[in-house]
């Protein structure tokens, strides 16, 4: 049998095809080869640094294809998006759109940085910067015989330990110390994580003084250049590589730690007896703080990349101040704002008592910097109370709860007009602890703790309040010994 199509069936026939192409196409049974997948790109906000950082993208995206609005700095546009690029100088609400899908990719704001008023004397030239000399070992010098060198770091979120902290020392304790006259070479390395974990520890040994038997605490100079068996520091401001490892230190647990240190300002004096050239002083420490640090840590195999905010101190001083000082606190503090806050203080009388207030406090130090160490503001009348410790001997408490209240004294007349309040409690985690002696009654905890506070005052734009919480790495020493020396 013959067909015939008539022409009315073919035009039907036709058109059919292309309505069914067209409803096929509408329910995606056809994909378009030019329709566009959504990318997913996380993004890190950095509220300290007014920044946007790049966490992961899901697919190959150019820069210029993502529209970004409101005031930044976003990398070049034929550029591919990757991991840890950055977009900078944000200010006010940020928004991201994918423009080939005319996706939100999502909304940021960022808040008008807060300047605290600035300590005019910390920033007086002779107060700032150090020289490679400076840097270097100063034991042989007449009368200097405790020096110290040690580095903390707060690990950021994108490190693989979010809300870690390291510590590493090296220290040349003095002879007859609280370690004793045998071994007052002491090397310290500690981890501490945010749910308690702990590894590290510290260990001392002995010091020769002869050709043959070698210190085993070796330091040189210019720079810094120290090596406690396998462990090592080395570097010129404002560069440093810090190398740990110790198989003695924690028998449980193999630890490798390597660090890059890099202070994106000068340092601070913190003390000296010299008001000029302060690196010839028979006493003195200064910091780096708000230092970058990344690199590598490596434990029981397993490796972990690192980066975070960082401090560098270096103390050294003479046989008089080692016999009055009976106690320390040394804390460095990474706050969620992104400003840094470093408190220390020395304790003049044997540390019995588990609870106390001291009012007079005349080398404590209270710093804080809102720009990572360019400007700072240091409060010198500073009220210390210990409001709770923990007995760890017989003679001996380490503290878990320490109270600051801090304002300028009374010769800060310019900082005193802006009625600047800092009230704050640190609380200690978990912490190493060593005790020495036959008596126990001297002890140094290391470890990590938190702040939570506000600092307040007024100026022309009216009054001003802002929190202070965050993490960071203390390190305590607490002594009850009348007679000997504690340092």
């Amino acid at each position: 049998m013959n067909l015939k199509i008539k022409k009315i069936d073919a035009i039907i026939v036709i058109a059919l095809i292309i309505i069914a192409g067209i409803i096929i196409y509408k329910v995606d049974y056809i994909p378009d080869e030019k329709k566009k997948e959504t990318p997913i790109i996380e993004f890190f906000q950095d509220v300290g640094n007014n920044k946007l950082i790049v966490k992961s993208v899901s697919k190959v995206v150019l820069w210029e294809e993502l529209d970004i609005t409101g005031r930044c700095n976003a990398p070049d546009p034929d550029q591919y998006v990757v991991t840890n690029d950055e977009i900078i100088n944000c200010e006010g609400t940020i928004t991201i759109t994918y423009i080939p899908t005319n996706k939100l990719l999502g909304t940021w704001t960022f808040e008008k940085k807060m300047q605290l008023p600035i300590s005019l004397p910390t920033e007086a030239w002779f107060n700032r910067g150090v020289s490679p000399e400076d840097e270097g070992e100063h034991i042989s010098k007449i009368g200097i015989n405790r020096e110290w060198w040690y580095y903390t770091v707060v690990f950021d979120e994108d490190s693989d330990l979010p809300g870690w902290t390291a510590t590493i020392g090296f220290n040349h304790m003095a002879m007859g110390g609280i370690l004793g006259f045998l071994k007052p070479d002491l090397l310290t390395v500690t981890l501490h994580g945010p749910n308690g974990e702990e590894y590290g520890g510290m260990i001392n040994k002995a010091r020769g003084g002869g050709i043959i038997w070698q210190p085993t605490l070796q330091m040189a100079k210019p720079g810094v250049d120290l090596k406690y068996e396998d462990s090592w520091a080395e570097g010129e401001a404002p560069n440093w590589h810090v190398h740990a490892e110790d198989n003695e230190i924690d028998k449980d647990h193999k630890i490798v730690i390597d660090l890059d240190y890099f202070a994106p300002n000068p340092a601070i004096w913190i003390h000296s007896n010299r008001i000029f050239m302060k690196g010839r002083g028979k006493m003195a420490t200064y910091i780096f703080t708000a230092c970058e640090v990344e690199g590598t840590v490596k434990i029981d195999g397993e490796v972990y990349d690192v980066k975070g905010v960082g401090h560098h101190e270096h103390s050294w001083s003479d046989g008089i101040f080692k016999l009055f000082v009976k106690g320390w606190d040394w804390c460095h503090f990474t706050l969620e704002n992104g400003w840094n806050l470093y408190y220390s203080n020395y304790y003049l009388t044997p540390q019995f008592s588990s609870t106390r207030t001291y009012k007079v406090n005349p080398v404590a130090t209270l710093m804080i910097t809102t720009d990572r160490g360019e400007t700072l503001t240091q409060l010198n009348d500073v009220e210390i109370s210990i409001e709770k410790s923990d007995k760890i001997s017989l003679f001996l408490n380490k503290p878990l709860k320490i109270a600051i209240n801090a304002k300028p004294s009374i010769s800060q007349g310019i900082l005193r007009t802006y009625y600047l309040k800092l009230n704050f409690d640190i609380e200690v985690g978990e912490t190493y602890d060593k005790k020495f002696g036959s008596l126990k009654s001297s002890g140094m905890s290391i470890g990590q703790c938190n702040i939570n506070g506000k600092v307040t005052w007024s100026d022309n734009d009216g009054n001003h309040e802002v929190d202070l919480n965050g993490i960071g790495s203390i390190w305590t020493m607490r002594s009850s010994i009348v007679i000997q020396s504690s340092t």
